[in-house]
């Protein structure tokens, strides 16, 4: 006998981190578009006119915030108390089971992966690739932000990443790896929000609210 039951499957704390780091690297994008090629002025006086400014402002909060994030994730890895997940980023490494995920998601077969980690093949190796994404977004941004200044925690940090800045050739470079950087998390959000809602639609497992609620929908057998 088969019945539908609801199974835990994010913890508080990988919910919360997900939707900050959605909102943070959101407002992340945006600003950053105005600031590579401002679009708009507001209106009024030219004395009061401060919009770059604040712009800067909420990019370097939340590019900030976004470091804090990173390395909260990084610690859920290793010390989550609902599960230490380092292991699940490896799902990839089951070559049989990927090249199953990749016919399944192709329709070329109607066999479904086995779910044996927390991720399926595919997605351990895209959220893989996230954090790395992460990472290097956060280390040219602190490169940018702590290139202007001489003094303070900021210019502590920035004598730390500097060596990055030269083995990337420069600040010029580094603006454009970041530029860069940004055009692959848009494409990430992308590709991720379409499987989310097809990995949805397929199973019904309740994957998109599974973020909200923490628990997904599986069969289980008696």
């Amino acid at each position: 006998m088969e019945t539908i039951v609801p199974k835990k499957e994010w913890s508080v704390a990988m919910r919360l981190n997900h939707w900050t780091m959605v909102v943070s690297i959101f407002i992340l994008i945006a600003t950053g578009f105005y600031i590579a090629d401002p679009f708009t002025v507001n209106a009024g006086e030219t004395v009061n006119k401060f919009l770059m400014g604040d712009m800067r402002f909420w990019h370097i909060l939340f590019g900030v915030l976004l470091v804090f994030i990173f390395l909260w994730r990084i610690y859920l890895v290793f010390f989550s108390r609902f599960h230490a997940d380092w292991k699940d980023f490896f799902a990839w490494t089951d070559i049989k089971n990927f090249i199953k995920q990749i016919k399944f998601y192709m329709l070329i077969s109607r066999e479904r992966p086995e779910h044996n980690y927390l991720y399926g093949p595919l997605q351990s190796l895209a959220y893989g690739g996230l954090l790395f994404l992460l990472f290097l977004i956060v280390l040219t941004g602190l490169i940018l932000l702590g290139a202007g200044y001489h003094a303070g925690w900021t210019a502590l940090v920035y004598k730390l990443v500097k060596p990055f800045e030269n083995l990337m050739g420069g600040l010029a470079m580094v603006r454009w790896i970041h530029h860069i950087l940004m055009w692959c998390f848009i494409v990430f959000i992308a590709v991720h929000v379409y499987m989310a809602f097809w990995y949805d639609a397929v199973f019904q497992e309740g994957t998109i609210s599974s973020m909200i609620s923490g628990k997904v929908f599986r069969e289980n057998h008696k």
